[in-house]
């Protein structure tokens, strides 16, 4: 189960106690934002994009969307979201549910700017019902592998 999967990675940080688990679903931004009770753009969705042979863990602010010439420019390709049927074979987590806590090999996890702007952001947890409140450098300090990086734009 990928709950139980992220929460195991988790603990080995003292924040598996910390994950919220909720009775109505958090898969979209939307409903996360209800769940938690927070603006959207508190929530920080995990985008999985196919660069080559690996997944990029684009983790943004939940109004952030990526802009392809900053992509490209980082990644040298075009953002190209993975298929929801192979999003949990090749990351661990299923659509709903991705997070950068606990990933497959062959995963690499980037954390776009636009999270600096707010104190606490609100990551799944490994399913469509979880997760965690986080200052964005915690999730840095989590997720050691984990890079910033400006691949995001913001609404107008």
């Amino acid at each position: 189960m990928s709950l139980k999967r992220a929460k195991a990675y988790l603990a080995g940080y003292g924040r598996d106690g910390d994950v919220l688990e909720f009775d109505v679903s958090s898969a979209t931004v939307e409903l996360a934002a209800k769940a938690v009770g927070c603006a959207p753009e508190r929530i920080a969705k995990t985008l999985s994009l196919s660069v080559g042979d690996r997944v990029a863990l684009v983790v943004c602010a939940g109004d952030a969307r990526v802009a392809n010439p900053k992509f490209k420019g980082r990644f040298g390709c075009k953002a190209k979201m993975i298929s929801a049927d192979e999003t949990e074979e090749r990351i661990g987590h299923a659509v709903g549910g991705a997070c950068p806590f606990g990933v497959k090999d062959g995963c690499d996890v980037y954390f776009d700017e636009s999270l600096r702007r707010f104190t606490t952001v609100y990551p799944a947890c490994g399913s469509s019902n979880s997760a965690i409140a986080l200052a964005p450098d915690e999730l840095t300090e989590i997720v050691l592998e984990g890079a910033w990086v400006d691949v995001c734009k913001l609404p107008d």
